[in-house]
């Protein structure tokens, strides 16, 4: 019989060449998409290029760092590492810096850190721990399911705290995606559902504003919400090829954010339908390799572990494509490696260095041996 067994491999270099290629592209839409509002507000139109590259190069450099650790070792310290995140955003929401009425950022000196994402790979890195160690017992609320809730709670309480809702509810998909993995039975999951959904409900019932965008949203009417009214102009304007590489006219003070999360809509004015289609595929491959890489790893920890980076790389990538579109009502969360940014690129290289040491020892099938004769 074939027998599974791990043996030294290379990274997949093809992943990392995905992921290096949209931080390269990156860069350069967030050079385009910020250098008239450098110039205004910097007297510079590469001032955010350069912030931007600094943490693209240290992203790589994480890449490269953590490819080489045993994920193993990383996962012994999924305990220390959301408890620690527990603690952060504890402390951001009593001294953290408030922007645009939430409390989402820790300031070290000169540098912001927004711990939510440090929550999101905690969560993760512990999930992977702890699922196959409740995987007999998943469909048992007290001995699997409880458990697990206890260590993600917390964390989905506090971001929504700040308020983040839309990372909070990107957690609890990430949370259930897991389980799921895991077999669990779908009365659970409805079960979860019956909880979750009411709850959500009743956060964006509390805050006005939260549920002015809702309503925007259903109203289906872009000229009321003016941020995506002009992100769907850019789309527009982008055609089939584009306007060009920097002759973007809604990044010149018409389109809010235009380098953060509503990059996208620059992107397709300036390279059209066909450069979206491309950024979108590169996901959708990066996508396949993550399967790939989960399907072959090594063991329980390292299968869940890739699950949780590729669904939470592959969630972003939906969710700020569906918002910039007008599919999804608006949200902050960022195109993962392409919108500027310094927490979110780090975190997410990082995710891609471990799953790219998953693919470095993935199970392999023995050739059958032949019987002597």
């Amino acid at each position: 019989m074939n027998q599974a067994a791990v043996t030294p491999q290379r990274a997949d270099m093809v992943l990392f060449l995905i992921v290096v290629a949209l931080l390269g592209f990156g860069t350069l839409a967030v050079y385009s998409a910020s250098s008239s509002m450098a110039f205004v507000q910097a007297d510079s139109t590469e001032y955010y290029l350069f912030r931007h590259l600094m943490k693209v190069v240290a992203g790589i450099a994480l890449i490269f760092f953590l490819s080489k650790i045993d994920y193993h070792i990383i996962l012994q310290y999924s305990k220390p590492l959301i408890l620690t995140a527990v603690i952060i955003l504890l402390i951001t929401l009593i001294a953290g810096g408030e922007k645009k009425g939430a409390t989402r950022w820790l300031e070290l000196g000169p540098i912001s850190f927004q711990p939510s994402e440090l929550a999101k790979w905690a969560l993760i890195l512990h999930l992977a721990t702890l699922l196959p160690r409740k995987a007999e017992v998943i469909n048992d609320f007290g001995k699997g399911i409880l458990p697990i809730l206890t260590w993600a709670g917390p964390l989905i309480l506090l971001i929504a705290i700040q308020p983040n809702f839309s990372t909070a509810m990107v957690l609890v998909m990430i949370t259930v995606s897991m389980m799921i993995l895991a077999n669990l039975k779908i009365k659970y999951l409805l079960t979860l559902a019956a909880v979750v959904i009411p709850a959500g409900i009743l956060y964006v019932i509390m805050s006005p504003y939260r549920l002015n965008r809702i309503q925007m949203f259903l109203s289906g009417h872009e000229d009321s919400n003016y941020q995506l009214a002009q992100a769907l102009i850019a789309l527009g304007n982008g055609g089939l090829f584009g306007v060009g590489i920097g002759e973007s006219k809604q990044r010149d003070f018409f389109l809010p954010e235009p380098f953060n999360d509503f990059i996208l809509p620059i992107i397709g004015e300036e390279y059209g339908f066909i450069g979206v289609i491309v950024l979108l595929a590169a996901f959708w491959y990066l996508l396949v390799r993550g399967i790939r890489i989960t399907k072959r790893a090594p063991d329980p920890q390292g299968f869940y572990l890739a699950a949780g980076i590729v669904i939470t790389i592959t969630l972003y990538a939906i969710i700020n494509t569906g918002v910039t579109c007008g599919l999804f009502p608006t949200t902050g969360l960022p195109m993962p490696f392409i919108s500027y940014g310094g927490t979110s690129i780090l975190f997410s290289c990082a995710a891609v260095g471990i799953l790219l040491n998953i693919s470095k020892q993935a199970v392999t099938e023995k050739p059958p041996e032949e019987d002597d004769e």
